[in-house]
């Protein structure tokens, strides 16, 4: 029996068309990722002088990481401009012992204090500013228990790591702080 191969090819046409159909749908969305709270909530470090950061807010969010970590809040003030912060910052890289004391002990932020902004609504929370860079430690609540002349850990053309590492000891969490 001779089959007609028109009718063969329209039957398997209709036959494939549920298959065809399948093919022209749009893929179905993804779902989309599900935000992990714990990443969306990580602490991220000021390190830079930066003018147009809200100040306030980095001091706020760094005293809330203190209190989760347990640690004391180090705010740094100081700028772009100044020599002396930069002069800090190498020194921290050259001496690893007093940069591991500073990160296990505090939140350290990085407040800027320049022309473009003096960040003065935020600074205003603290007694005035004697010279730059200059250290204020606060508590895991926010509370002010040291304002630090940086002039008085210097020595030469840098700092004294003694007098240093005396500093961060002395106001680290369960330290034997003294005076303001």
């Amino acid at each position: 029996m001779k089959t007609n191969g028109w009718a063969a090819l329209a039957c398997l046409m209709v036959a494939a068309s549920p298959l065809c159909m399948n093919a022209q749908r749009p893929p179905a969305k993804a779902a989309a990722p599900k935000a992990d709270s714990a990443s969306a909530a990580t602490y991220v470090p000021v390190r830079d002088y930066d003018p147009a950061r809200d100040a306030a807010r980095d001091i706020d969010e760094a005293v809330a990481e203190a209190r989760r970590t347990g640690k004391r809040v180090l705010v740094e003030v100081g700028g772009k401009w100044c020599s002396w912060c930069h002069t800090m910052h190498r020194f921290y890289e050259e001496n690893r012992e007093l940069l591991e004391l500073r990160e296990k002990n505090y939140i350290n932020v990085v407040v800027n204090f320049s022309p473009e902004n003096q960040n003065e609504k935020a600074l205003s929370r603290y007694p005035k500013l004697e010279g730059y860079p200059h250290l204020f430690v606060l508590d895991a609540n926010g509370k002010l228990l040291r304002s630090q002349n940086t002039s008085e850990l210097e020595e030469g053309e840098s700092y004294n790591l003694k007098r240093f590492m005396a500093f961060l000891n002395q106001w680290a969490p369960g330290g034997p702080h003294k005076s303001r």
